[in-house]
């Protein structure tokens, strides 16, 4: 799955410049368990401006562009939601860089 991801972000989702976005994989899809018929995509997002007013905007508008070349629902994350210890460790095994720009 992470390789139809990669293709997809290079080709279809827009990443606007002043993003300048590190995506990361993570759940069903970067583990190779992922089943067309009921899983949703797992990200994790790195993006700069996060003091910067319309950050949450942003990010809300790139949760829901990344819904549409996949076709299907997409749960996105930052670094500084990923609190609980025991989850940290889970993702961090299976992480997989899809795009990282320039910053």
């Amino acid at each position: 799955m992470s390789r139809l991801c990669i293709g997809k972000m290079t080709t279809a989702t827009p990443l606007p410049e002043l993003l300048q976005v590190k995506l990361q994989l993570f759940g069903s899809a970067a583990r190779g368990e992922f089943d067309p018929a009921h899983s949703d995509l797992d990200f994790i997002v790195q993006m700069k401006g996060r003091r910067e007013p319309g950050y949450a905007a942003r990010f809300c508008d790139f949760a829901d562009a990344l819904e549409v070349p996949y076709r299907r629902p997409v749960d996105l994350l930052t670094e500084l939601m990923i609190r609980y210890p025991y989850f940290k460790a889970a993702i961090a095994q299976e992480r997989t860089v899809l795009v990282e720009t320039a910053h």
